[in-house]
């Protein structure tokens, strides 16, 4: 058995204390500023399943005052990134590749990215393959309004 990444490792013992989940979505604000424009709150992680909330606030306005496109895709890769750190083992390593984008309704509201993947045999991974990540995003109302499927590049450590 292989040992768990060093985030997925920070987000069990730090998503069980009192306002942890918020703890750890700002440890991984600092660790790649990019993200924290659109204030991305970590809710769930475990391997196969992410989510991450992402409020609606003046700095992701677009000039429709809606959530603007670039940060529907940083929540769609936040989301992904956190679903690859609880799912690849050590012995293996991931970087994103591509990502394909649908914008399918206006986001009027927060949103929530939920990225799900059926993990693979990662023993069967003895060169580069591409996982496609599937991320769905949502608005308050359960609507999905943007979904990306987040191609990464998997290969042994």
């Amino acid at each position: 058995m292989t040992q768990p990444s060093a985030t997925y490792k920070a987000w069990k013992k730090m998503s069980a204390l009192p306002g942890g989940s918020r703890l750890f979505s700002a440890a991984a604000m600092v660790r790649v500023p990019y993200f924290a424009s659109v204030l991305p709150h970590v809710v769930r992680m475990e391997p196969g399943l992410a989510e991450v909330t992402v409020p609606k606030w003046f700095y992701v306005y677009n000039h429709l005052h809606t959530v603007h496109a670039i940060a529907s895709c940083n929540a769609a890769e936040m989301a992904m990134g956190m679903l690859m750190e609880a799912t690849v083992p050590t012995t293996h390593r991931w970087i994103p590749k591509a990502m394909t984008v649908q914008y399918l309704a206006k986001a009027t509201t927060s949103l929530r990215a939920t990225a799900q993947l059926a993990p693979p045999d990662f023993e069967a991974i003895t060169e580069g393959t591409d996982i496609v990540v599937p991320v769905s995003i949502t608005d308050r109302h359960g609507e999905e309004v943007v979904h990306a499927d987040i191609t990464t590049w998997v290969t042994p450590a």
